[in-house]
């Protein structure tokens, strides 16, 4: 698969001596979806407004579709379309209209059938002839992401694409952004939402403090990191883990009625049987047992705990 967007040692220091981007090397494929995990102020905004022209770089470059940023920005930026985080659409504007302004801009003459099909495809043609003001918050958003497509660009970044919109709303732009991507487009976003990652995404960059810690296919992220959790129910309630039991390193939940245990996906012998062993051999009666697996949520916490560590 070919990479669209190439950086390169890219870094951005402010003039306050703030590091919001610590030489960051990144290579996304045409045609996926890139998730940027990061907590606030991790520098995903700032990764993804450099890469629009909107911030300029201080260190290293980047390329989109094989043109760089700085030196051949026009080429670059006919490419690129920004859905940013903050609504802001001119209230009074008919939305039909707001989508035609956005293509005239990038010198892209009228095209009625692609303006109709965009906004369909959001589900914004019914509303072509209202007034922005006159829209949902979701509304809205859907309006930015037409206004990002109308000049039909191969790489489209949105930073919190869903924030502030409800479960419902945000199910339907999963399917729109997934839509996108089979048409060839690719797609970066930045979010706070773990599962819509885990959801959507191919593959996952977690940010932080300025700097890529990894990029990863999701399922191949999910499978190396997870880890599985065993729930041990107890028929009575313990108010200390037995000594026997005490090289398992287990923890007592549920008023003391569970026991867990955590172990490593990845490792050839979980230690379930011998754990099972032992606690019958402590004289314990287990009521039931159930194993649930680790979260992209859980590995994007641990990650970043452990780069502050």
């Amino acid at each position: 698969m070919t990479d669209i967007v190439e950086t390169r040692g890219l870094t951005k220091t402010y003039k306050d001596g703030v590091k919001a981007l610590r030489d960051v090397n990144l290579n996304i494929r045409e045609g996926e979806i890139l998730a940027l995990l990061g907590p606030n102020g991790a520098g995903k905004t700032t990764l993804i407004s450099t890469l629009c022209g909107i911030v300029q770089a201080t260190g290293g470059y980047a390329r989109i579709g094989g043109f760089d940023i700085e030196t051949e920005y026009r080429s670059a930026r006919r490419l690129v379309g920004l859905v940013p985080q903050e609504v802001v659409l001119e209230p009074f504007e008919r939305v039909i209209n707001t989508v035609r302004l956005s293509r005239g801009l990038f010198g892209k003459p009228d095209d009625k059938e692609l303006i109709e099909r965009i906004l369909r495809q959001l589900s914004l043609w019914d509303k072509r002839k209202s007034r922005i003001k006159e829209l949902s918050g979701g509304m809205k958003r859907r309006v930015l992401i037409a206004k990002a497509l109308c000049h039909e660009p191969r790489v489209l970044f949105l930073d919190e694409p869903t924030a502030g919109v409800d479960v419902e709303l945000r199910r339907d732009m999963w399917k729109i952004l997934r839509e996108l991507r089979e048409t060839g487009v690719t797609i970066i976003l930045t979010t706070h939402y773990i599962e819509e990652a885990e959801a959507i995404a191919d593959r996952i960059a977690v940010v932080n403090n300025g700097e890529i810690l990894l990029v990863e296919e999701k399922d191949s992220l999910m499978r190396r990191m997870g880890y599985k959790i065993l729930r041990i129910e107890l028929k009575e309630m313990l108010r200390e883990i037995p000594e026997k039991l005490a090289e398992y390193n287990l923890s007592l939940a549920d008023g003391g009625t569970t026991l867990v245990y955590i172990y490593d996906t990845m490792h050839d012998s979980t230690g379930i049987t011998r754990l099972l062993q032992s606690i019958s051999g402590a004289g314990l009666k287990l009521n039931d047992i159930q194993t649930t697996q680790s979260s992209l949520e859980q590995i994007f916490i641990d990650l970043v705990r452990e780069d502050a560590a």
